[in-house]
């Protein structure tokens, strides 16, 4: 079922023409008005007819919780086929409809517009967060959902019983401020804290959809880093040299951070046995949809995680107390997701990516809180030498009630950290097999969140998969696990920094990245031909990403190239730099829009402030050729 549900200060309707499945009606059904009325327009479809009352109850359910938070005392029911292109028979959407009619009646007002008839309407919407939301109902016994309006032949998806469970499980939101006290988010001063605010209308409102693409789409493809690959599935892409470089970077990145704190690295397989008893269960404790396939008459599915395949080497390994905390790190290229069509839009929600995963087991509980702790700090770290930094993100706390009342100073330290306030989501009962996780969320231009950084404190997993280790007494003891991604996905991370550069410019500002991940770092613009022998000779004193353009263009648009590819140091060489053996430098990250900031220096003199900016980061040479003459264009 889809449901679209508006907080309206009014709603009427008018009925002008029956269709050939029109209901039967009173005359006095022929129009209807409601005042402060949650409007729910509703569409049946056919995965709703084997279990009708099921998808009632789960209806109700949601209309009741949503009336709740608007607080709403009356409902309008209004049939809407248009919201989905897989609709029940007539027969079954009009008994649903009565049935969702009748269960509501008990504690409101409720009005059914009639079913089948073609309507005229007005409706007046309230126009805040929670005043436009939509739900997918799915029934919650069914193991596979088909995708309302999907392409003919497309495959079913694989929902897991902990993506059910978070559909329904009953959230209480809260502000945490660094002085460690709880807020209403309804009641809390936002005034200082904007970001914050469209943080918390995402996640409640959880309106994944996007209406229309992000500023890092067109600024992907303009700087010929990515781009949606036509010949694949949705939510795949492409990379072209230069987005290549800057993944690689990244991902060269995180391992050596996570070297440093002791994690080995590993590498598992991409896909698991659906029907592997271990696996089966683990399955329907993680929030996320997957991609199945067939092979050799087995149900496989191919991995969102490197749970899977460390936790079973963990089961095969000898373990000592000595050995904890023992880490282990995958960079997976790549996780699968089977993310819904509407939310897949350029770098910000894929269905293939690449992660850092690392796994940490624990002796105890203190144990854990101590590692979950440092790894808190080394996320902020990370994410920072990438080029977000705490003014950037904003931070989601997720917990249940009784880890939340044993730990509360421990908590709170998390707020204070980044001494800001952050939003809490917390539960009366534990959903999924972790009691706390944190995520670093970066908000973009359309207000969408994407969660970059995460930790996870893990209860079930250590038993599920049978995971021991042997303590100081000689008894084998269940440790406890922790899930961490130091910067979440990598192709997240390069979203983050194109829509961070992205709002810059938008506040006048010049936009580029950080000069360790920038493609070309230094360009040479020979102002005649007789110039580029002596552009070659300076770019061979340099020790970082150099290419020279030797194009028949003029300067001015060679410069205006350069800029639209934020390239962070032109130098541009003519007669003045040969005699005097300096280069003219324009420096991107001192200009401003029409005012770029020029030095003379030597060689030497760029050179090394380009080391001081890059110095301790991972480097790689350039990815194309080094003469911009011979490079091809890519879009």
């Amino acid at each position: 079922m889809q449901l679209l549900l508006i907080h309206s200060d009014y709603i009427e309707y008018n009925v002008k023409k029956s269709t050939p499945v029109a209901e039967k009606i009173e005359e006095s059904l022929k129009s209807g008005r409601l005042e402060e009325v949650l409007a729910a327009f509703i569409a049946v479809e056919s995965v709703d007819e084997p279990n009708p009352d099921e998808t009632v109850k789960r209806v109700v359910e949601e209309i009741e919780k949503v009336t709740v938070q608007v607080k709403a005392e009356r409902i309008m029911l209004y049939p809407y086929a248009h919201l989905s292109s897989d609709l029940s028979s007539p027969k079954v959407a009009v008994s649903v409809l009565k049935d969702i009619e009748k269960a509501l009646s008990s504690k409101y007002e409720v009005m059914r517009a009639p079913f089948g008839w073609y309507k005229a309407f007005k409706i007046s919407c309230k126009g805040h967060p929670l005043s436009e939301l939509s739900r997918s109902i799915r029934p919650s016994e069914a193991k596979v959902v088909s995708t309302a309006g999907a392409p003919e032949g497309e495959t079913e998806d694989v929902v897991s019983e902990a993506l059910k469970a978070e559909s329904t499980a009953r959230s209480y939101w809260h502000i945490l401020t660094p002085d460690g006290e709880l807020h209403s988010v309804d009641d809390f001063d936002y005034s200082e804290h904007e970001n914050l605010k469209k943080f918390v209308d995402y996640e409640i409102t959880k309106n994944r959809a996007v209406e229309k693409a992000p500023p890092h789409v067109e600024l992907m493809r303009r700087l010929e880093i990515a781009d949606y690959e036509p010949g694949s599935d949705s939510g795949n892409m492409r990379y072209y040299p230069k987005g290549r470089l800057i993944k690689s970077l990244l991902e060269t990145y995180i391992l050596e951070e996570t070297s440093k704190i002791g994690a080995m690295e590993v590498e598992t397989p991409i896909m698991y046995d659906m029907n592997h008893p271990t696996l089966k269960k683990y399955l329907d404790r993680f929030p996320a949809r997957q991609y199945s396939i067939e092979s050799d008459k087995r149900h496989l599915f191919l991995r969102f995680a490197a749970c899977f395949g460390q936790f079973l080497m963990n089961h095969d390994m000898t373990i000592s107390y000595r050995n904890l905390p023992l880490k282990m790190v995958e960079l997976t290229r790549y996780s699968f997701r089977k993310e819904q069509r509407g939310e897949l839009v350029g770098l910000r929600r894929l269905r293939s990516f690449t992660m850092p995963d690392m796994h940490t087991l624990c002796a105890d509980m203190d144990h854990a809180i101590l590692q979950f702790s440092e790894q808190y700090e080394m996320c902020i770290n990370v994410l920072d030498k990438i080029g977000i930094n705490i003014d950037d993100f904003e931070v989601a706390i997720r917990f249940t009630r009784d880890f939340y009342e044993a730990n509360r100073d421990f908590i709170a330290n998390l707020s204070r950290r980044v001494d800001k306030p952050v939003l809490v989501e917390m539960w009366d009962k534990r959903f999924f097999y972790f009691v706390l996780k944190f995520e670093f969320n970066f908000v973009d231009a359309l207000a969408k969140a994407s969660a970059l950084s995460t930790v996870q404190i893990d209860v079930e997993n250590a038993e599920r998969y049978d995971i021991n280790y042997i303590d100081n007494d000689g008894e084998a003891k269940r440790p406890v696990v922790l899930h961490s991604s130091p910067s979440g996905a990598i192709e997240r991370c390069i979203y983050g920094l194109l829509e961070k550069a992205a709002m810059k410019a938008e506040k006048g500002f010049v936009p580029m990245l950080p000069v360790w991940l920038s493609p070309t770092q230094v360009r040479f613009i020979p102002i005649a031909e007789r110039h580029i022998e002596y552009a070659k000779k300076v770019s061979e004193q340099l020790t970082c990403r150099v290419d020279i353009d030797d194009r028949e263009d003029t300067v001015n648009k060679k410069i205006r190239e350069a800029g639209r590819e934020w390239v962070p140091y032109v130098v541009v060489i003519g007669d003045r730099e040969i005699e005097n053996g300096t280069v003219n430098v324009t420096i991107r990250s001192e200009s401003q829009p029409n005012a770029p900031k020029k030095l003379e220096m030597t060689p030497e003199e760029l050179n090394s402030r380009i080391m001081s900016e890059i110095e301790g980061l991972p480097y790689r040479k350039l990815a194309l050729a080094e003469f911009l003459s011979m490079r091809p264009k890519f879009i």
